[in-house]
């Protein structure tokens, strides 16, 4: 599991003057407390390949010591008693009160053996790596800690290629405690359960300091030597480590593979998790059963993503790259630049615009000052938007030039005070925006309309005037960060209200299940829209997370995806399943060079398992299916990258999520194999509706399950299975619900078939079907096709072919359309829907 760890920094007050500060990871119902004490001049990021690894199934502690990493320095105060009472301190803080495993490494080996000492009850496993005998330093450092402290500042450039502390700091620690600690008389004492590491080769301490731990702990105490290392064994021999490690504390199952889950499913650790989760037993070994989400803005995803790889690539855009440093910076300018408006915490920021440099922007921008961002769907009628900018009360709009009569209404007829104009010339390569500019019809677009008035901005213009540092706004995890307006499929388009902490668990939900993601090396394809919640988790704020690169594209253009591919090798893809059957059926689309795609995760619509085969076929990638929902921020089910995949499923629930089924009629919870609804708890679930109490009532129970109004199921394995929204099924006449997908499956399997939309209409199954280009077959092979595969109340009742299917501008088929438009044709001909169907004998099709 790979973690940003400066996102779980906290600090805990010790003293007046005495700050210090830790890494603090608590997953749900951990097995161990592990606290890491570093050596001397060490850092809490020493035991990064620790934490990463047992934070899976424990709660971990790496603490900086005072003085030491982020910590501050006293003016004073190193003796060991001090160092104890930040340990103690520490654990208060982050609410320990059970026995801890103790590691401590170097001079850590030291503090821990004392305090294990002091604190026999605190402790029930004491972990010693690479401590010596003794702490009698080289000649040549005990004469650098007897200079002046001026002197030492001067020496601090060099120190600090080396070490975590200042030299100051370092002499304090020597002087007043590292040359008075005798305390391996006090070894044979030790209560807790004792396992010492080896090491050697430091740079402070003679070799023979080393020798002689192994003789002194008590009898019974687990030596072990792991090979040829330096003196950072766990990080030069960090799977040797924790490996020891595991075996150390192997009956008290400090990592629970997939055959080691406690026996006891009723205890209350992480059997117990087990028997309530069954789907855990079958996750990848590298994905935790829950994460503890850090409770952090989203925008701190951006700020680690710039300090770490601040000249990778953000954007790519039509040849143009943005890299992190220049995209905060713009981030921030935005941000200024709201201020600047009167635009205060909690004010919505309307932003209609495709897959832009600029909607990145503008996000983080709003997110930055506390603002909210509106996202809205630049394919919605104007009537629709207007309604959207009073329902949120959004007092900034943030456009294209290209739509400015919808602004221009938008700000007529509603709360907006400001219309920032955008142009796509504004991020082009220097040679594009030229060739763009002598283009009349470009010309006009990126210009300001007649109509704008002084509270109108051309977006270039308008940001180059601010500074391009962040503003100093306290942003919590609990405020909301976007409003995101529903579809519509059963009513008005409701406001979803998401918060930080709801973006954050599920960009970090996502990221664990992506297992073999690099941070800093990948590269996201971003066509999915950035205006949905599934394209702002699972392509922009994800990439965020790992500092990937976004490749930008505004809309779906098969041939222009696969150009992208050719030009940028995306590893990372989020699409729907249209998009995938867009590119298996693309003409020699091998030439693309698409099989630098590693990974994809579709969702938005169930994913045949014919598409899913062919493109894992043509890119040697993984594509698997998910689910989720703009309520839940939006993913709360995927299958496996790199483990076991269902077909027709959409998978396990992710960390931290929870799932049943529930009866449609009384809601109780129904056994695995049964079928109801599907409902979801976790971090990612929404607040609630914006301003409609009584909406948000009806999808959220009084215990936070979210009713999704989806028709599931569960086996008994723990993977679920969407059978159909309720209202798609229709009734056999056996009285049992029958569900599109299931038909679906069977016509994806006739090769003609490019794509296929069972609906249930008056209690009858009609299959609406796309053929692949320069194909042809009756509608009369399809029902018999189905008439021997299907039971009867599964065959479609009438196939009706259609060229293009209404999408939704995720690139969701409407099936509402589908079924207004064959209910149109009907009643114009004079007839009814159930007429009509009635009329059909089994052979009659259109």
């Amino acid at each position: 599991m790979q973690l940003d760890l400066e996102l779980y920094r906290e600090e805990a007050q010790v003293e007046a003057n005495v700050r210090i500060s830790y890494i603090h990871i608590a997953p749900e119902r951990p097995l161990h407390t592990i606290l890491f004490v570093h050596g001397f001049g060490g850092r809490a990021r020493q035991w990064r390949y620790q934490i990463e690894q047992f934070a899976i199934h424990n709660e971990v502690i790496g603490l900086d010591l005072r003085g030491h990493g982020r910590s501050s320095r006293p003016g004073g105060g190193y003796e060991m008693d001090r160092i104890l009472a930040d340990i103690l301190a520490v654990l208060r803080h982050c609410d320990v009160n059970r026995p801890i495993v103790l590691a401590g490494h170097s001079y850590g080996v030291a503090i821990a053996t004392e305090f294990a000492w002091r604190y026999p009850e605190r402790v029930s496993h004491l972990i010693l790596i690479a401590g010596a005998g003794e702490y009698n330093i080289l000649p040549a450092y005990k004469v650098m800690f007897r200079l002046p402290e001026p002197l030492l500042r001067l020496f601090q450039p060099i120190a600090n290629r080396a070490m975590d502390a200042s030299l100051y700091a370092l002499q304090e620690m020597y002087l007043h405690n590292m040359r008075h600690w005798r305390g391996w008389d006090k070894f044979p004492e030790l209560k807790p359960k004792t396992m010492v590491i080896l090491g050697n080769k430091d740079r402070v301490l003679p070799q023979s300091a080393f020798e002689r731990v192994g003789e002194l702990v008590p009898e019974g105490s687990e030596v072990i030597n792991v090979g040829v290392s330096a003196h950072m064994v766990m990080l030069e021999r960090r799977d040797a480590v924790n490996r020891a490690i595991e075996r150390f504390l192997e009956g008290e199952t400090a990592v629970p593979t997939h055959s080691r889950w406690r026996s006891d499913v009723e205890a209350a650790g992480r059997g117990g998790l087990l028997a309530e989760r069954p789907w855990l037993a079958n996750y990848e070994t590298a994905v935790p059963p829950t994460i503890d989400v850090p409770r952090l803005p989203l925008t701190r995803l951006l700020d680690r993503a710039w300090r770490r790889f601040p000249n990778r690539p953000a954007i790519r855009f039509m040849g143009r790259t943005l890299s992190y440093r220049s995209m905060s910076a713009q981030a921030a300018r935005f941000a200024n630049g709201l201020l600047s408006l009167g635009i205060k915490k909690e004010a919505r920021v309307m932003l209609l615009l495709p897959n832009l440099p600029h909607l990145v922007i503008a996000f983080y921008g709003t997110l930055r000052v506390g603002g909210i961002a509106v996202m809205a769907n630049p394919l919605d009628p104007p009537e629709e938007l207007v309604r959207q900018a009073n329902a949120s009360g959004a007092e900034v709009l943030v456009t294209l030039g290209r739509f400015s009569k919808t602004a221009i209404q938008i700000k007529v007829q509603s709360s907006v005070r400001h219309v920032i104009y955008a142009s796509v010339a504004d991020y082009l390569p220097f040679t594009k925006k030229l060739a763009a500019s002598l283009m009349p019809s470009q010309r006009r677009a990126d210009q300001l309309p007649d109509q704008a008035a002084g509270s109108d901005f051309a977006w270039s213009r308008w940001l180059r005037r601010f500074r391009p540092e962040p503003p100093r706004v306290t942003v919590r995890p609990e405020d909301t960060a976007v409003l995101q307006f529903t579809s519509g499929t059963t009513g008005i388009p409701k406001g979803i209200i998401l918060t930080h902490y709801n973006l954050v668990a599920n960009t970090m939900q996502v990221r664990l299940w992506l297992t073999d993601v690099r941070d800093g090396h990948e590269v996201m394809m971003c066509v999915v829209p950035f205006s949905h919640v599934y394209g702002m988790t699972s392509a922009m704020n994800l990439a965020v997370s790992v500092g990937a690169s976004m490749v930008l594209l505004p809309r779906f253009d098969t041939e222009a995806v696969l150009r992208a591919i050719r030009r940028n090798k995306p590893t990372l893809f989020p699409g729907v399943p249209s998009m995938y059957v867009a590119l298996n059926n693309f003409p020699s689309v091998r030439k693309f060079g698409i099989d630098s795609i590693r990974a994809c995760i579709s969702g938005a619509a169930p994913l045949p398992i014919e598409v899913k085969e062919t493109f894992e076929k043509l890119t040697k990638g993984k594509l698997v299916e998910g689910y989720g929902l703009s309520e839940a921020s939006p993913v709360t089910h995927a299958n496996p990258i790199n483990g076991r995949h269902k077909a027709g499923s959409i998978g396990l629930p992710l960390p931290s999520t929870e799932a049943r089924i529930v009866d449609l009629k009384t809601g109780r919870p129904l056994a695995a194999g049964q079928i109801g609804e599907l409902v979801i708890r976790g971090p990612q679930v929404m607040r609630g509706y914006w301003q409609d109490e009584a909406a948000t009532l009806d999808v959220i129970d009084k215990d936070g399950w979210l009713h999704t109004n989806d028709v599931a199921r569960m086996t008994e394995d723990g993977y679920f299975q969407i059978i159909s929204r309720r209202q798609d099924s229709w009734q056999g006449e056996d009285k049992k619900l029958a569900f599109p997908r299931d038909v679906e499956e069977v016509i994806y399997e006739l090769p003609e078939v490019r794509e296929v939309v069972v609906v249930g209409i008056a209690n009858q199954p009609v299959a609406f079907v796309s053929l692949k280009e320069k194909t042809r077959i009756p509608a009369k092979t399809i029902i018999q096709f189905c008439q021997r595969r299907l039971p009867p109340s599964q065959v479609p009742r009438l196939v009706i072919f259609v060229k293009e299917f209404p999408r939704s501008f995720i690139g969701k088929v409407l099936r509402r359309e589908l079924v207004s438009q064959y209910r149109q044709q009907i009643r114009a001909e004079g007839g009814s829907v159930s007429q009509h169907l009635a009329g059909l004998d089994d052979t009659a099709v259109e």
